[in-house]
């Protein structure tokens, strides 16, 4: 009965803030939830994270390198982490997951969708998220969040056009499969983008427990 939820978006989009709205909602409703998160969840993912995100290393890693990169960490962090907390009932909620890939090394670096897609079969093995949230912002909002923000990682001192094919990637995604994806305008005051979420998750605990 467990859900494999994933919220993802462009750097900028307003993750880390939405992620602590669905951790108070699973929290006033006792709800068994495990939070993760990709590059990452494990010890090896974590050690790639920091590879991955490194802007020391910006130009050094290949594309096809980092999308393996990539995959690895996912690999064992469903192993680890996603299979035994859906198996044991417990709801996986995951910052980040294959969409990014598609979006980022896909969309941002050119990556094959095709070189990609395999990967995707290979390690998850039919795997998908139940629900994917999918934060979206106009470009300029995005970048004008991350220039505010903290020291930027590899990925977020890329320049504008790649933050648009970014964008665009997870738009297309969206609505090629609507059961699975949400788009929600992160734009919006957080109250709004707070109850929209809240509503959404509502609606798909409901649903899984029908």
């Amino acid at each position: 009965m467990a859900l494999f939820i994933t919220l993802d978006g462009m750097d900028g989009a307003g993750k880390t803030t939405q992620l602590d709205v669905i951790r108070q909602w699973f929290a006033e409703r006792n709800l068994p939830v495990l939070f993760s998160r990709e590059p990452g969840g494990t010890p090896l993912g974590e050690n790639l994270r920091q590879l991955l995100l490194n802007p020391e290393l910006k130009g050094q890693i290949s594309l096809h390198t980092e999308t393996l990169l990539m995959f690895a960490a996912r690999q064992q962090h469903l192993e680890d982490v996603v299979r035994p907390a859906l198996a044991a009932g417990v709801n996986v909620v995951c910052d980040r997951f294959t969409d990014a890939t598609y979006a980022y090394q896909g969309g941002g670096r050119g990556v094959a969708t095709e070189k990609i897609a395999m990967l995707e079969q290979w390690v998850q093995q039919g795997l998908q998220p139940d629900l994917t949230l999918v934060l979206d912002v106009p470009l300029n909002t995005a970048l004008a969040r991350l220039d505010a923000g903290r020291d930027k990682d590899r990925f977020e001192r890329e320049e504008a056009d790649f933050f648009a094919r970014v964008r665009e990637v997870y738009r297309q995604r969206a609505a090629a499969e609507p059961q699975r994806c949400v788009v929600i305008d992160s734009s919006q005051s957080k109250e709004t983008v707070k109850a929209q979420i809240e509503s959404i998750l509502a609606e798909r605990v409901a649903m899984r427990a029908a």
